[in-house]
């Protein structure tokens, strides 16, 4: 598949994504305005709505485009969760990074209390959107336990033992010398991979996967997860700033532990091929069916070299 294919494949979902956000974030008499005008400035800026796509394209994968309309909720609630935890991680306190995806951070546009309340108002707003959308896989037994999951999924991905875990060992790993390879693989799987993993489990899970193919679908997040963090970790440590939304750099001058750190430029890009073909293995058993997620983890990879 060629890139420009590709990317009409990628933007056709984006365009679906972005028009539920904008229905779940539009104003509400209830909320304080500038609340709900802090939310959209950290949801509705440029992006690349990666992990709502994934659920989408994963529930298409499993059962066909009906299925994907009928995702598309429960990406958005990981959208939010994802966006949260940018303004969270921008705040003084934790990356003390003045700029994302090309604007001043949320913090630095309507100040830290307000970024720390907008946080914590995407959090919950994200369960409430998968509470609405479990009607949406129907009004059977069988249909509610997948939304349970879906929603149980969500907060294991998100919470102690997943992307904040992640950022607990992230910022306790800061400056030291002797970080090892294992250390910042368990970072990384958890802050930035564990959202990705979620995306196409949820995707897959809402569209009723089988155990085995979830099994492959769960492998496939793992390792795209993976390359995805690589790739970013090169392009900050390679200065690409108009890739990544933010000034490159950061990492090494926070004496962040990432890939390139311990495995040197080079060594990355190795490894972030090598979680491409296992994201491609992992995707096999669907043949052609699963070739844009194919298209995607390589892209992915290409970005960064």
């Amino acid at each position: 598949m060629s890139p420009g294919e590709l990317e009409g494949h990628l933007a056709a979902r984006r365009r679906v994504v972005e028009r539920a956000l904008r229905t779940i974030l539009k104003p509400r008499a209830a909320r304080p305005a500038r609340l709900g005008e802090a939310m959209r400035y950290a949801v509705l800026g440029p992006g690349k709505r990666l992990r709502p796509v994934l659920t989408v394209l994963a529930a298409e994968l499993v059962a066909g485009p009906a299925a994907g309309t009928r995702a598309v909720p429960f990406g958005c609630a990981l959208e939010l969760i994802h966006a949260y935890s940018l303004v969270h991680d921008d705040l003084p306190a934790m990356d003390d990074d003045d700029e994302r995806r090309g604007k001043p951070s949320l913090h630095v546009a309507y100040g830290e209390a307000l970024a720390i309340l907008t946080g914590d108002a995407l959090l919950t707003e994200a369960f409430a959107v998968v509470a609405r959308a479990a009607a949406s896989l129907g009004s059977s037994a069988t249909a509610a336990r997948r939304a349970v999951r879906i929603g149980g999924e969500i907060a294991d991905a998100a919470g102690a033992d997943g992307m904040v875990a992640g950022q607990v060992v992230d910022l306790a790993s800061e400056g030291l010398a002797d970080v090892s390879l294992r250390t910042v693989a368990s970072i990384h799987r958890r802050k930035t991979g564990a959202l990705i993993r979620c995306a196409v489990r949820i995707g897959a899970i809402a569209a009723g996967a089988p155990e085995r193919r979830l099994t492959r679908l769960t492998d496939y997040g793992e390792a795209l997860g993976l390359a995805f963090q690589i790739a970013d970790d090169v392009l900050d440590a390679t200065h690409a700033s108009d890739k990544i939304g933010r000034a490159g750099g950061g990492d090494a001058a926070r004496g962040k532990a990432t890939y390139p750190g311990i495995l040197g430029v080079d060594g990355a890009r190795r490894r972030a091929r090598q979680a491409a073909e296992a994201a491609s293995d992992a995707l096999r058993p669907f043949g052609s069916r699963a070739t844009v997620l194919d298209a995607l983890v390589r892209h992915v990879v290409e970005r960064a070299t």
